[in-house]
C-alpha cells in the first residue's frame, strides 16, 4: 500500500512538471508560426525533390526560401525570447526518462534550454546559408534533420528524452541516431557536447 501511495505521489508531481514545462515553451511559441513552417519546409522538400524537370522544381525552391527566411527569423527570436525566463526554469535533465524535479534537486545533471535553442537556431542559418555549397539535395536532407533535432529538444524539454526519440520515430519513421547522423557536423559537436555536459 506504502508503495503504491509513493508512485501515485511521484506520477502526480512528474504530471505537475511535465504541465508546467508544456505551459512555458508552448506560450514561447504562441505567438510563432514555427511548427506551421516547419511542416511547409519538410513538404516543400519532398514536393521539390519528387520532380523530375529541373524547370518544375525551380518554382519550388524559390518559394520556399521565403519559408526559409521566415523560420529562421523566428528561431532567432525565440532565442531572445528565452533570455528573460528565469534560468531555473529551462533546465533539462540529462536523464532518459522524467523524474519529478530532478533539474532542481541534481542541477549537474542537466543542461540548459536557452544555449540548446540557439545552438539549433545557428545550425539552421548554416545550413541554409550553405557555405558548404550542398547540392539541393542534399541542403534539403540537413536542414530537415536540423528541424527534426528541434523537435526533439523541445519535446525533451517537455517530457523525457526517451519520449522525445520515441515522437520522432513515430511521426516521421526516423530514429534519434539517424536524425543527430544527418545534421552538420558543427551542429553535432555543439550538440553533443552541451547535452553531455563537457
Amino acid at each position: 500500500m506504502l508503495w503504491l501511495l509513493l508512485a501515485g505521489g511521484l506520477w502526480m508531481f512528474k504530471r505537475r512538471d511535465e504541465q508546467q514545462r508544456v505551459l512555458l515553451l508552448g506560450g514561447l511559441l504562441r505567438k510563432y508560426r514555427i511548427e506551421e513552417h516547419m511542416a511547409q519546409l519538410t513538404d516543400g522538400y519532398l514536393r521539390a525533390l519528387g520532380e523530375t524537370d529541373p524547370q518544375r522544381a525551380a518554382p519550388i525552391w524559390q518559394n520556399l526560401g521565403a519559408t526559409e527566411a521566415l523560420l529562421q527569423d523566428e528561431l532567432h527570436q525565440l532565442t531572445d525570447d528565452l533570455k528573460d525566463v528565469w534560468g531555473e526554469r529551462l533546465r533539462v535533465s540529462r536523464w532518459p526518462v522524467s523524474v519529478p524535479m530532478a533539474t532542481r534537486l541534481f542541477p549537474q545533471h542537466s543542461f540548459d534550454f536557452k544555449a540548446l535553442v540557439g545552438l539549433h537556431a545557428a545550425g539552421l542559418a548554416q545550413t541554409l546559408q550553405n557555405a558548404e555549397g550542398l547540392s539541393p539535395r542534399d541542403r534539403a536532407f540537413r536542414a530537415t534533420a536540423e528541424l527534426l533535432l528541434f523537435q526533439h529538444s523541445c519535446h525533451w524539454f517537455c517530457r523525457s528524452k526517451n519520449l522525445a526519440s520515441a515522437r520522432v520515430l513515430a511521426r516521421h519513421s526516423t530514429a534519434y541516431a539517424q536524425v543527430l547522423a544527418a545534421v552538420s557536423p558543427a551542429t553535432r559537436t555543439a550538440y553533443e557536447q552541451l547535452i553531455r555536459g563537457r
